[in-house]
């Protein structure tokens, strides 16, 4: 139904131990990590926000994160692919968990139509942790929107964002992503930030609702 959340699958997860040589080069394991976390979401977004929040409360680091095409379900056309690492496998282990309570219980995935064909993301991070902070080079602890949706919707929930909220820009995502998608990064006041998703929420449901503009 318009409006309402929808919830978000981990699709898959895996604990690797001791992984081989090439592992520890190519996802670039920091000294002593040798046991890695890898993941897929059902909407890619969630992902990056589930390994941040990872790195808050578990002992990881977030070494490798990125978009694919194809497998995508509702949201877009593509799957996030996420490695973590930590120095010992309960460290990695408790990273998992935390990216799957994300997922499950915190994605802030919403439908923008009566049948749920149509979905955005608005998430709402109140506190980044170290993959973000790293990642966008802003401080830890920082407020950020974090706002997707297929691209048409996309520019018209930004710009209404932008227009409502005291936020700025930290990164655009202009169209076509790897998923299909347009998006942006907003950065200000956990109250501005959340004023922000939702006027990107609102616009994009009244763009659904009233598509063609004479």
């Amino acid at each position: 139904m318009t409006g309402d959340r929808v919830e978000c699958n981990i699709v898959y997860s895996k604990l690797l131990t001791d992984v081989e040589d090439i592992m520890l080069e190519e996802f670039e394991l920091p000294e002593g990590c040798i046991d890695i976390g890898i993941f897929t979401t059902q909407y890619d977004g969630v992902g990056y926000c589930a390994a941040d929040e990872a790195t808050k409360s578990a002992n990881v680091d977030v070494v490798y994160i990125k978009t694919l095409y194809g497998a995508g379900a509702g949201l877009n056309d593509g799957q996030v692919f996420g490695v973590i690492t930590g120095p010992t496998i309960s460290d990695v282990e408790s990273g998992l968990r935390y990216i799957h309570d994300f997922a499950k219980n915190k994605a802030s995935i919403y439908s923008v139509n009566e049948d749920d064909s149509n979905l955005i993301y608005a998430q709402l991070v109140p506190k980044i942790g170290r993959y973000f902070s790293k990642t966008y080079d802003l401080p830890i602890g920082s407020s950020i929107a974090f706002l997707f949706a297929p691209a048409l919707e996309g520019i018209v929930g930004i710009d209404e964002a932008l227009t409502v909220a005291d936020v700025e820009v930290v990164k655009f995502f202009g169209p076509p992503t790897n998923s299909n998608l347009s998006g942006v990064i907003l950065t200000g006041t956990q109250a501005n930030c959340k004023t922000a998703c939702e006027a990107f929420k609102s616009a994009i449901i009244d763009c659904v609702e009233e598509p063609v503009d004479y």
